[in-house]
């Protein structure tokens, strides 16, 4: 699944996140992932107050958006974090690790989650591309967009050339382990959504029905 979001933050929050990363202090991303030879770019310091509140922004973002809620079932989200790219900065071909140390238990990973602070006009390369069989889907977004895709993709950052790549990353645990159901449950109500109101009333109870019960089926509840 790769869903879009084109107005995840609002100009405000864009903007508070633009000056937090002006302004405060970012340490080598590698912290992180010390023994990847192909990660090159920078992370807000864990310590810095500025960390807790650009990452509850852009999580409270997140949370509040039907349709991230709707197309991810998240159960556990990991705290977003902020990163730079500058001159030079990529993120080689990789996927991300399968279980992260989040909390009391690791969280596992079915879901990744980049957050555009820089609008594509800021820099130059630092593309989001994603390896689909021989395939790659380039992702690059307005400031304030997301996207999500699947963790266990192969997926990289190119090298910036020009200007400063700035955005935001998590990474998502949803209530539906198995991609195939979750994309199922999610078209299925999406066209409730859109359809639903126009419906017989007992075809759309009818409709209910069937995803109430793949959600109890599916879903785990804890």
């Amino acid at each position: 699944m790769f869903l879009e979001i084109p107005d995840l933050l609002s100009a405000a929050e864009v903007a508070r996140l633009v000056e937090i990363a002006r302004t405060r202090p970012f340490i080598d991303g590698r912290v992180t992932n010390p023994h990847s030879k192909v990660k090159a770019n920078l992370q807000l310091e864990y310590g810095d107050p500025a960390y807790a509140e650009s990452s509850r922004l852009m999580a409270q973002a997140l949370q509040r958006s039907e349709t991230f809620r709707n197309a991810t079932f998240p159960k556990v989200m990991a705290p977003p974090m902020l990163t730079r790219y500058r001159h030079g900065h990529a993120y080689g071909l990789h996927s991300d690790a399968a279980f992260m140390p989040i909390g009391e238990r690791p969280l596992r990973s079915d879901l990744s989650c980049t957050i555009f602070v820089s609008g594509s006009e800021a820099y130059e390369g630092g593309d989001l591309t994603v390896q689909l069989g021989a395939q790659r889907v380039r992702l690059r977004g307005a400031a304030g967009s997301a996207v999500v895709y699947p963790s266990d993709t192969l997926h990289e950052v190119t090298p910036v050339t020009a200007g400063e790549r700035v955005v935001g990353l998590t990474f998502i645990e949803s209530r539906i382990a198995d991609a195939t159901r979750r994309g199922l449950l999610h078209e299925l109500n999406e066209v409730a959504a859109l359809e639903g109101l126009s419906m017989d009333w007992d075809n759309f109870s009818r409709l209910q029905h069937v995803q109430m019960g793949l959600l109890r089926m599916w879903a785990d509840p804890n």
